[in-house]
């Protein structure tokens, strides 16, 4: 797993930004694909996991109940 990736859940993060949830995908993204960034002909599908990954990253998110924590 991609080490420079932060858990981005209560008790380790307490306030998680749409910029952090990118930033996530997108390191993800980067590790699965072996680019930093991709050529012109693979742009179009890289971006496109990277918003993905978002969506879902989000949907996670605000979904999990967290034991022991207030609800949100």
């Amino acid at each position: 797993m991609c080490r420079s990736i932060k858990t981005l859940r209560p008790p380790f993060t307490d306030e998680v930004t749409e910029e952090d949830i990118r930033a996530a995908a997108l390191q993800y993204v980067r590790k699965i694909s072996g680019f930093r960034a991709p050529a012109a002909h693979n742009a179009e599908a890289f971006d496109g996991a990277v918003e993905e990954i978002t969506r879902a990253s989000t949907a996670l998110l605000a979904s999990l109940q967290v034991r022991g924590s207030a609800a949100r």
